[in-house]
């Protein structure tokens, strides 16, 4: 997945380094997939074509890829949660180098396509939302504000203030026609194509959200017909 990352923070935040950002995203998965040994079938939110076990095998074969690592063998159908987690931590070393140094852009996209699974994971086991201060919110959100504000620029949409917390971003040129203010899970999780669009109507709007609507569709990402969650956290 390319994410042309051009809408720029007004209020930057301090980034945790990617290799770490990612390390947490990793043992938080860990953990949750110790506590519920019975999920691995289990149809998950946001992607209902996985089970839980096809999450985790999507994660491992991504940082393995990360990693180079050539001569170690795909996750096939039929491996299991504890094997997959054994391979990930043998893998996660050399990507996480590998994120700690490279100035690839997609390093990015690789973190936030882990958070979001981590996400993706949590609303399936009926636990929590990460925590506020989780570490991969920073980066996660600048791609996935980068990839709606490319898209609105195809479709030569007005520019949009997108806020969450004390952060701020303007897609586009020129002034911003409308505003749109979500807490930062909410906003993630609405620009990752896990909200429909009623429920991202339902976000905090200063102009009408329907002008804005088509660009939640973009790259891999779609709005679900149907609530796959709820929206919780405070703007």
């Amino acid at each position: 997945m390319t994410v042309d990352e051009s809408a720029e923070p007004t209020r930057p935040e301090r980034h945790v380094p990617n290799d770490v950002a990612y390390r947490h995203v990793r043992q938080n998965v860990a953990q949750l997939l110790t506590a519920h040994p019975a999920a691995t079938e289990r149809t998950v939110a946001g992607c209902p074509q996985w089970r839980v076990r096809d999450l985790l095998a999507h994660l491992v074969e991504i940082c393995t890829r990360v990693a180079g690592l050539a001569e170690e063998p795909e996750p096939s159908g039929d491996t299991s949660v504890a094997d997959l987690l054994a391979i990930w931590s043998r893998v996660a070393e050399p990507a996480e180098r590998f994120l700690a140094t490279s100035q690839d852009r997609r390093t990015g996209v690789m973190l936030m396509d882990a958070f979001v699974h981590e996400g993706d994971l949590r609303a399936t086991l009926g636990e929590d939302p990460p925590p506020g201060d989780h570490p991969a919110f920073p980066r996660a959100l600048d791609v996935v504000v980068g990839g709606f504000s490319a898209r609105a620029r195809e479709l030569d949409l007005p520019s949009l203030r997108i806020e969450t917390g004390a952060r701020q971003w303007v897609t586009g040129t020129g002034q911003a026609a409308g505003a749109l203010r979500a807490g930062r899970h909410d906003l993630l999780r609405s620009l990752a194509g896990r909200r429909t669009p009623a429920q991202v109507a339902r976000l905090s709007w200063s102009a009408d959200h329907r002008v804005w609507l088509p660009a939640f569709t973009w790259g891999p990402f779609q709005p679900p017909t149907r609530p796959a969650e709820g929206t919780a956290s405070a703007v």
